[in-house]
């Protein structure tokens, strides 16, 4: 752990999980590799699992993305304060799932499921970006706002009342793997209902075949993002094969094949690297910016291609940081969340050696609270804007406790692949052709 992570403290925490009993009810834990791996595995299951005990009850719940109360950053903004991202909260559902934590998992898929079921818009099928931390129980569940005390009026954030569809597609897959794991339909079909909602509002066959990047603003004056995003195609491929090996009704095959598509459009031989996407054309290749996660999520899918391993070589080069990696190719800091990532793509590929000091770096990154800390530098770049509104590219990551950097954490240090909801064995490679 890092001099700004308190050790001490740290190691208190872990002590008191284990007088708690907490620890010992992880058994997926048993079968993880002792060192940095089962000890990684150990403290962020056990955080998860509690932060859900926290919220009295068993009903569904949403987590707070991050602790304001440590870190750096505006943690204590309004906005963010008691914010639950749905990305985070779907990566915390599939993590407490490989924790072996399913009753924790289930808490938070039933509140995904509910916001599924019903918006308030009136609309089946979509889900916010963003909803408010705590047990849910308002019907239709509302998105995440505050009240503000000096301007006497009600507030929320154009992005996190927005839908992107990536958001969508990590909802989905968490709905899945709790289909799995639990044998209820109702999940799978949950995760069906968002799967239509993406192929309804964002397929576009315009240029590279594939789909956009969602909505984006208020009920009132929504705006559609036409451009398209590597990582959001990645993510419903995973999708679709996952509806179609699941028997969920509908043609999935064929979108998966629509996304898969798009990610031969993308993908660069001579580099050997994926590009992050289009520009909002939806036609032109985005040369400009160069994203870490999009190097590395393909190798999770089913019939990833021997050949896109050659990105981890890329990332390598442009992203690799003192201790791992950062988002994006300036390399001003470490991104844990990505670095995690990482690990389990160098898992994939066999490259345990590569995964395992990966996972040791991580594991420095515990903060006091118990999250994994989103970065080790105060602030990091990541070159994207946060809305079609934005003059420059101001989405940063902050040295602040991330509930998303802990699952990812937490999923590689146990080996779990969410693209498929299992222990990662070393994905298939296919030489030629595409799916």
């Amino acid at each position: 752990m890092s001099n700004d992570g308190h050790p001490m403290k740290g190691h208190r925490f872990v002590a008191w999980l284990i007088a708690a009993g907490i620890i010992a009810a992880s058994p997926a834990l048993a079968d993880t590799p002792t060192g940095a791996a089962r000890e990684l595995a150990t403290k962020t299951c056990a955080v998860l699992a509690a932060r859900v005990d926290e919220i009295p009850g068993s009903g569904p719940v949403f987590l707070r993305s991050y602790d304001s109360s440590f870190g750096q950053g505006p943690t204590a903004e309004p906005a963010l304060a008691n914010a639950a991202f749905t990305y985070d909260n779907a990566l915390a559902a599939i993590a407490l799932t490989a924790c072996g934590h399913r009753a924790h998992a289930q808490r938070i898929g039933e509140a995904l499921l509910s916001a599924v079921n019903l918006d308030r818009a009136g609309t089946k099928g979509r889900l916010r970006n963003t909803y408010r931390a705590g047990a849910q129980t308002q019907r239709p569940i509302p998105p995440m706002g505050w009240w503000d005390v000096v301007a006497s009026r009600w507030f929320e954030d154009p992005y996190q009342v927005g839908t992107a569809t990536g958001n969508v597609a990590w909802a989905a897959l968490a709905l899945l793997t709790l289909s799995e794991v639990t044998g209820k339909t109702r999940f799978r079909d949950g995760a069906a209902v968002l799967a239509e909602w993406t192929v309804q509002h964002t397929r576009d066959g315009q240029g590279p075949d594939g789909f956009t990047g969602g909505v984006h603003g208020y009920d009132d004056a929504p705006q559609v993002l036409t451009w398209k995003s590597t990582e959001h195609n990645t993510d419903l491929v995973a999708v679709f094969d996952w509806l179609d090996r699941a028997g969920a009704p509908g043609d999935w095959s064929h979108q998966a094949k629509a996304a898969r598509a798009f990610l031969d459009a993308v993908w660069d031989e001579a580099s050997g690297h994926f590009f992050v996407g289009t520009t909002p054309d939806g036609v032109t290749v985005n040369r400009a910016v160069s994203s870490l996660d999009v190097q590395l999520w393909p190798l999770l899918l089913h019939g990833a291609l021997e050949r896109w391993q050659r990105s981890l070589t890329y990332a390598e080069g442009a992203h690799a940081v003192d201790g791992g990696f950062d988002f994006n190719d300036d390399r001003d800091g470490l991104w844990v969340e990505g670095t995690a990532q990482a690990a389990l793509a160098f898992r994939a590929v066999g490259r345990a050696t590569d995964a395992d000091r990966l996972l040791a770096e991580v594991a420095k990154e515990l903060s006091p609270s118990g999250y994994i800390w989103a970065t080790r530098q105060p602030s990091i770049s990541t070159g994207l804007a946060i809305g079609p509104s934005s003059a420059t590219d101001d989405f940063r990551y902050y040295r602040r406790p991330h509930l998303g950097a802990t699952a990812w954490a937490a999923m590689a240090a146990l080996s779990w692949n969410p693209f498929t909801g299992q222990r990662l064995q070393p994905v298939r490679v296919r030489t030629t052709g595409s799916k």
